[in-house]
């Protein structure tokens, strides 16, 4: 399989890049989807404190479910974009983590044939 030392050494530093790399990009990717959570969970909380305040503002019944619907449909549609966003960054996350690894089973079949 191996020749000599220094092919062993580069196979093994090889290896070594490409956990490094695909530890890089896991960490970047984690970043991006804590920082998508953190923008998600303070516009939530703003538009639930614009929410309650038109509530206890409105005058008549009619008012509060109108009011009430409109909150329910924003809400519902924000989820949606956020849920598909994140969906879009995980599945990034998952190919770039395991960029490296393919290129590296890749080297190493190459070496072994």
């Amino acid at each position: 399989m191996f020749k000599n030392l220094e092919d062993l050494q580069k196979f093994s530093k090889d290896q070594l890049d490409s956990a490094t790399a695909s530890a890089s990009a896991v960490t970047k990717s984690v970043q991006q989807i804590t920082a998508e959570a953190t923008d998600y969970s303070k516009k939530s909380l703003e538009q639930s404190s614009a929410f309650v305040e038109k509530l206890l503002g409105a005058k008549s019944l009619d008012t509060a479910v109108q009011i009430q619907t409109d909150f329910a449909k924003a809400s519902y549609e924000s989820f949606v974009a956020h849920a598909t966003k994140f969906g879009e960054l995980y599945t990034n996350l998952a190919k770039e983590a395991f960029k490296p690894v393919e290129v590296a089973v890749a080297k190493a079949q190459a070496v072994a044939k």
